[in-house]
């Protein structure tokens, strides 16, 4: 009776493992980034949001839980998310990123924010920006991408 009950906990808990195996994207920090990059380079996608941004909300709740968007970026993509008003300080490619607009401006934007993601000097959010493997920008998005057309960005 004990070697079919742990039977059926360990095969439970395998399956429990392997159904959550794919089911969100692995974001990554820019610091765990620069580690992949030096050891596998690959293309990379960042998703610049804010807590304030009703399309980055809906991203995250109708975009970024897809089946194919999950597939897409964790296949062929190192993914970032990164909150453009952070006060995170943090190391990237030998430069110290801080947010030096903190208690300057209303919606202080990071260092990483203004050397990646403006349009015209300003910041929208969503902005999302896709790198090649030798992290030069490839794409910017200034807008909301519905999963359709998020993979169609990510596929071309």
């Amino acid at each position: 009776m004990y070697k079919g009950v742990l039977v059926l906990l360990i095969s439970l808990f395998s399956f429990n493992l392997i159904s959550q195996e794919n089911d969100s994207i692995d974001w990554l920090s820019f610091e765990e980034l620069e580690v992949a990059l030096n050891g596998n380079p690959k293309p990379v996608f960042i998703d610049f949001y804010t807590d304030w941004c009703v399309y980055c909300k809906k991203m995250d709740k109708k975009v970024f839980t897809k089946t194919e968007v999950i597939k897409v970026l964790n296949e062929n993509y190192y993914a970032v998310r990164f909150d453009a008003e952070s006060e995170e300080k943090f190391k990237f490619g030998g430069r110290i990123f801080v947010n030096d607009q903190i208690g300057r401006t209303r919606n202080p934007i990071h260092q990483i924010v203004q050397f990646l993601a403006l349009r015209n000097g300003q910041f929208v959010a969503p902005t999302l920006v896709i790198l090649d493997k030798d992290f030069k920008v490839k794409s910017r998005h200034f807008e909301y991408k519905s999963s359709g057309k998020l993979i169609e960005v990510l596929k071309n």
